[in-house]
């Protein structure tokens, strides 16, 4: 029996050192990188010098603008090789930041980095916005072109969004066709065309509009993070939680999230000529796992602007108060291509599980006379134990194609608990209970 057992053992070590053995593949059989799996926490004291802000001249005060101030010790750390700009416990008020390489912000447990509510605190620049490239404002906290950049701490990143949200509302009642792009508002944290990045720790609250927005990044990870933007008493429009914008390998987990918007939503350009546009692309190697989402429109939304997702994956979420659990938008005057989604062990409640459906808002085939086609394939979900008003709230358009969806081990309760059948190619239904009853 010992002989045997050690044999078994043999075996086992044998094979766990042959490639690939163990590994977790991506929806497209693919295998996952071992740089979602190995990572270290964020040590700032491994990160060079410590530069406190209070021992440069800024004080805490809530109601003092300290841009500058705040700036300087930016760019001072930077001229010195790098280091950690500290926020100590109290509030500090400031415009927009610009991080630099080799600077990473700290902020301690009570400290609160407070943004202003002066939109002319932010200045206007070539910015990535809603999948175009134009002049727009700054974001409050901004890192371009980093390689290694972290935020971390127990501290708090407050948008103070509330003066733009009260200014939103009340220009969409002059004009309800108003767009976010004429309401004048400052994102909370935006990082692009950087690689390395980790965000941990710290509370991402009151963004004026999306919370963090990810642009042409490779290998960026959120953890820890809470992330909050109110629903009530006034709604903070488009207050997204995520926005993930042409990039590769992020990682997302242990958060949580309830947001007046998509909390994870993907993006990557718009218009019939979308594909064409350097500026734009696709989103691949996405994880999404171990979180808690509260109250959102789309826990997982693929679009508005978005012209190709592959390889991502959303498990192990607790979901209470969602509007959907997964969202195709499908944009009739883009050609898009969302492929190989994986959803699985998930357990809340949402009003709707699947929703796929035309998206014209904002229609425009800009001079273009015909409509380009979509595709949705390769998405499955299992393993799930949800609550929800619409099971499969799915509808058929000739604006798009829709395949190899799977659909397996589901426990749904439902009011509207229909699965339309004959209009999605290779629909596999395994193993569901609606209501309590077996259906498939």
């Amino acid at each position: 029996m010992k002989t045997n057992k050690k044999i078994i053992l043999l075996v086992i070590a044998t094979l766990l050192t042959f490639p690939f053995f163990g590994k977790e593949l991506f929806p497209d059989g693919t295998p996952i990188p071992d740089w979602f799996r190995t990572y270290e926490k964020v040590d700032i004291n491994k990160l060079g010098k410590l530069y406190k802000i209070t021992d440069y001249g800024v004080v805490s005060d809530s109601t003092l603008l300290q841009t500058e101030q705040i700036q300087a010790v930016i760019d001072r750390a930077q001229a010195n090789g790098g280091g950690v700009i500290s926020v100590p416990q109290g509030v500090y008020l400031s415009g927009a930041l610009f991080f630099k390489q080799n600077t990473h912000l700290h902020l301690e447990k009570n400290a609160v980095l407070k943004g202003s509510d002066d939109i002319s605190n932010y200045p206007v620049l070539t910015t990535r916005i809603e999948g175009q490239s134009i002049d727009y404002f700054s974001a409050f906290i901004n890192a371009d072109g980093l390689d290694g950049f972290t935020i971390s701490g127990e501290g708090t990143i407050n948008g103070n969004g509330l003066r733009y949200w009260k200014s939103f509302w009340l220009r969409r009642r002059v004009n309800p066709k108003c767009t976010n792009l004429d309401e004048m508002r400052p994102r909370l944290v935006f990082i692009s065309n950087s690689k390395n990045v980790h965000l941990t720790g710290v509370s991402l609250i009151n963004s004026p509009f999306w919370t963090t927005h990810l642009y042409k990044c490779e290998n960026v990870r959120l953890s820890n993070l809470t992330i909050f933007a109110p629903r009530e008493p006034v709604k903070a429009p488009s207050s997204d939680a995520v926005d993930i914008d042409v990039c590769k390998n992020v990682h997302i987990t242990r958060c949580n999230i309830s947001v007046n918007d998509d909390a994870i939503a993907l993006k990557g350009g718009k218009g019939p000529l979308a594909d064409k546009d350097d500026n734009n692309g696709g989103n691949s190697n996405v994880i999404i796992e171990d979180c808690n989402f509260g109250f959102c429109h789309g826990v997982l939304t693929c679009g508005s602007e978005s012209i190709h997702n592959r390889n991502i994956v959303v498990r192990r979420l607790q979901v209470d108060q969602a509007v959907r659990l997964l969202w195709l938008k499908m944009r009739p005057d883009t050609p898009q291509n969302y492929e190989y989604i994986l959803v699985e062990d998930i357990t809340g409640n949402a009003n709707s599980f699947l929703y796929i459906k035309p998206w014209t808002q904002f229609f425009d085939l800009q001079g273009q006379t015909v409509m380009p086609l979509s595709y949705g394939s390769h998405v499955t979900l299992r393993n799930i134990t949800l609550e929800c008003n619409n099971f499969f709230d799915v509808t058929e358009s000739d604006q798009y194609v829709l395949s190899d969806f799977t659909l397996e081990n589901l426990r749904i309760t439902a009011k509207k608990e229909d699965i339309p059948q004959g209009f999605i190619r290779n629909l596999e239904l395994k193993n569901i209970t609606v209501n309590g009853q077996k259906r498939f």
